[in-house]
C-alpha cells in the first residue's frame, strides 16, 4: 500500500473514531451502571436504574426509549407514612459537576407496557435523551440487585 493511501486511511479512521468522541465529550456527561429488576409473565411495568454524571454544565433527562416496553417515562417515589407514592416527573436535572442517582425508594426509570418479561442475566438497549447532551446510549444489565458501582438505593421497594 502507498504511503498516500495509508495516510488517507488512517485520517479516515481516526475522523470516524473522533466523531463520537467528540459528542461524548461535548456531552461532558457520563450515564453507567444501568440496570433493572427481573419481571414475570404478565407484569405490564418494570423499573430502571442508573447513575448520571454531569459535566461542565448543567443539563436536564426529559426521556427514553427502549425495545422492550412501549414507553419509558421518568419516575419519582416517596413514602408518605405507611404509603408509597409514585409520580411520574417532566425531567430529571443534573447538575454541573453532580451526580444523579436513579434508584430503588426515589428517582429512577419506568419501562411501561413491557413486551416480554425481563429476565435476569439479560441485557437490553436504552437510549436516554438529554436537553443538551442529546441522545446517550446505554445497556441495561437485567439483575435482582444492583450490580457492583451501581446505583443500589435502599428501601427494598419493588415495582
Amino acid at each position: 500500500m502507498n504511503t498516500t493511501r495509508r495516510t488517507l486511511l488512517t485520517a479516515a479512521a481516526c475522523a470516524a473514531l473522533a466523531s463520537p468522541l467528540a459528542a461524548w465529550a461535548q456531552a461532558g456527561l457520563k450515564v453507567e451502571g444501568a440496570w433493572a429488576r427481573p419481571t414475570v409473565q404478565g407484569q405490564a411495568a418494570g423499573g430502571g436504574f442508573l447513575k448520571i454524571t454531569g459535566g461542565a454544565a448543567g443539563d436536564r433527562l426529559v426521556s427514553g426509549r427502549t425495545t422492550v416496553s412501549s414507553a419509558v417515562e421518568l419516575h419519582t417515589m416517596s413514602m408518605d407514612g405507611d404509603v408509597m407514592r409514585m409520580r411520574q416527573v417532566p425531567g430529571i436535572d443534573v447538575p454541573a459537576g453532580g451526580t444523579v442517582e436513579l434508584k430503588p425508594g426515589g428517582l429512577h426509570l419506568m419501562f411501561m407496557g413491557l413486551k416480554q418479561p425481563l429476565k435476569a442475566g439479560e441485557t437490553f438497549p436504552l437510549t436516554l435523551r438529554f436537553e443538551k447532551a442529546g441522545e446517550v446510549k446505554v445497556d441495561v444489565k437485567v439483575s435482582a440487585q444492583a450490580p457492583a458501582g451501581a446505583a443500589a438505593g435502599h428501601g427494598g421497594h419493588k415495582h
